[in-house]
Parts: C-alpha cells; sequence; structure tokens
C-alpha cells in the first residue's frame, strides 16, 4: 500500500482498507499521517481536518485514519503536489560565488540586474540554450 491509497480512500473509496486489508497492523504502520494531511491540505473543504490531525499527532495512526475516514465527505479531490520551481538566478549565485542555498537567497536579495547580468556572461559555457 502506498499513501495516496489511504488518501484516495478517504476522498472517495470509504472502504477502511487497514482493517479490510490481509495485515491490518502492516497497513497501519504504513499509514504516513504526514503525507495524508499534506494531501488533504489543498482542499478548501478538508484544510481544518488536515490541520486538527496535525495539531493532534500524539494520537494513534489508526484513530487519526478512522477520523479523516469518517468525517470526511465522499467526493472526488485530485491536484498536483506543489513544488519548488527551479530557480536560474539562484543557481547561477550558488555556482558562482560557491554560497549554500540560503546565502545564495540572500545575496540574490541584494544584486541588481546588471550584476546579474555580468554573473550569466561569466557564467556562459557556450552551446545552445
Amino acid at each position: 500500500m502506498n499513501p495516496f491509497d489511504f488518501v484516495n480512500d478517504i476522498n472517495f473509496g470509504k472502504k477502511d482498507i487497514i482493517t479490510d486489508s490481509d495485515n491490518p497492523e502492516l497497513a497501519e504502520t504504513t499509514y504516513s499521517p504526514f503525507l495524508t494531511n499534506r494531501a488533504l491540505s489543498y482542499f478548501p473543504d478538508t484544510i481544518q481536518f488536515a490541520n486538527m490531525m496535525n495539531k493532534n499527532s500524539h494520537i494513534d495512526h489508526m484513530l487519526q485514519y478512522s477520523f479523516l475516514l469518517n468525517i470526511i465527505r465522499k467526493r472526488k479531490r485530485f491536484s498536483k503536489w506543489f513544488k519548488n520551481k527551479e530557480d536560474n538566478d539562484l543557481q547561477m549565485v550558488i555556482e558562482y560565488y560557491g554560497y549554500s542555498v540560503n546565502k545564495a537567497k540572500v545575496a540574490l536579495k541584494i544584486l541588481n540586474d546588471d550584476q546579474l547580468k555580468t554573473i550569466r556572461v561569466k557564467l556562459n559555457k557556450g552551446g545552445v540554450e
């Protein structure tokens, strides 16, 4: 079982795949509250329940899953996971100055467009872009 099986069951399936599985103990250990709450946080009608489970993370996994399974209304919910966009200027500053990501973010706020253009020219290795 993968984390998305649990999310799909909470959102649409409503079959309680933990207790219906061949090995409920194994199914309960594969349940990841963090990933489930993150997936549910993308929707306006489920974000409050995900936040409630984040606040009560000390509760047993089976109880968290049962709560979400029974309180969230059945509905098909689809969304893409948020991923950070690759910032070419950030990578360029990291390579040019040898900074860490955090230091490069600070430096990027300070550098102006002319300075970034100069760095871009100095790091140009040729070839087709």
